[in-house]
């Protein structure tokens, strides 16, 4: 579970097993193929593993989306092994709270998990995630 600045609250994990404790109300399952229909609200966005979202703009409205519910909501964001792409998403998480996005990532690899946000590109992602959360088209690489 991270706590976010904010004090709200998301659950990262891998695909693989569902932890213990009450179902997400909305989940980001972050795969190269669609995942298997979850029993609450949930968003399949295609990231391959080790690599970059296919459509960055669709990962942003998504995460502003987890982002805003997860103030009243529980909320989770999965992806196969549950650090790289979903080390990423956290940390863009993050910068939607506050966090400077030169800083999400140790941010998120102290509050989640040490081996988050596995690849170089990921975390060029993160650092560039505050414009494309804002629409900016020049970080959407």
């Amino acid at each position: 579970m991270l706590a976010l600045p904010s004090g709200r609250l998301v659950r990262g994990r891998s695909l693989r097993a569902l932890p213990p404790g009450p179902p997400p109300q909305f989940a980001l399952y972050l795969a190269a193929r669609p995942v298997a229909p979850a029993q609450w609200e949930s968003r399949w966005l295609r990231w391959p593993d080790f690599r970059l979202p296919a459509d960055p703009g669709a990962v942003a409205d998504a995460l502003r989306e987890a982002w805003q519910r997860a103030a009243t909501e529980r909320v989770e964001i999965a992806c196969a092994g549950g650090l790289g792409r979903t080390g990423t998403a956290l940390a863009c998480l993050a910068v939607l709270d506050g966090v400077p996005p030169g800083e999400a990532v140790a941010f998120v690899r102290e509050r989640y998990a040490r081996r988050a946000v596995e690849t170089a590109g990921q975390r060029r992602f993160v650092r560039r995630f505050g414009g494309l959360a804002t629409n900016d088209p020049s970080v959407a690489e």
